[in-house]
């Protein structure tokens, strides 16, 4: 594999957006960006891979395919980690109750407490991208645990993210294509304050920018046929292809 110039992993985070960046040399920063605009004018940052929802149907009962196939992918347990994105409608709502309905009446379906508690990090990045229209191709949709099944072979992840077993194994994986990824994680954890960025946020965005850093630019994509909602925005996840 032929490491891509520069690659950006980011994960959202309390504090707004951990993003780890890695050049073709292996160099690596970090920086935690408070709005998601911030880091589209971070010239620095390169091809963004951002674990956030990107491309979201206005309404209709199907779910996007990259959510499904993702979902199969990885199988139990960690399929439930793929949630159903919200409408575009139910971004606007003001509270919960409301943009179950909307979406209810939108989809057939609700959203759940998890998924409204990251609407406005969704609505952040959704409007940036049908503001700026160049960022449909530099802001690409990934999911870590997509991503870790891939570096790890097609094998999902066993322990969960949350545990120290779920971070230890999560490394080990990281570690395998990035060895500095050790000196990374300590220099980030030194860095913030764990209410900003928790110790996942940074593992997370960490695999992101390695699935960039390896792909040489020829990242897998789910669907394989391009899907695009109502703005033209791609609704895909994409992932390393390794061997």
């Amino acid at each position: 594999m032929t490491p891509t110039p520069k690659t950006t992993g980011v994960d959202g985070c309390r504090a707004g957006w951990f993003a780890v960046t890695i050049s073709a040399d292996a160099g690596w920063s970090h920086k935690l960006h408070a709005t998601a605009a911030s880091l589209a004018v971070d010239a620095s940052a390169g091809k963004v891979l951002i674990d956030i929802p990107i491309g979201l149907p206005e309404s209709g009962t199907d779910e996007r395919s990259c959510d499904r196939q993702a979902r199969k992918l990885l199988g139990k347990p960690r399929n439930s980690s793929v949630f159903p994105v919200p409408c575009r409608p139910a971004l606007a709502a003001t509270n919960y109750e409301d943009a179950k309905r909307i979406n209810e009446r939108n989809t057939g379906r609700m959203i759940s407490p998890y998924t409204w508690g990251i609407v406005p990090k969704i609505r952040e990045v959704d409007q940036l991208i049908r503001e700026k229209t160049d960022l449909k191709q530099r802001f690409v949709e990934v999911h870590p645990e997509l991503i870790f099944w891939s570096l790890n072979l097609n094998q999902a992840m066993q322990n969960n993210k949350k545990t120290a077993k779920g971070r230890g194994e999560r490394m080990a994986v990281i570690r395998r294509f990035f060895p500095p990824c050790d000196d990374l994680f300590n220099d980030a954890m030194s860095s913030y304050l764990r209410r900003e960025v928790a110790r996942d946020d940074i593992i997370d965005a960490m695999a992101n920018a390695v699935a960039g850093y390896i792909s040489g630019g020829k990242l897998a994509e789910i669907p394989v046929e391009p899907e695009y909602d109502g703005y033209g925005i791609p609704m895909r996840m994409v992932y390393p292809r390794i061997g």
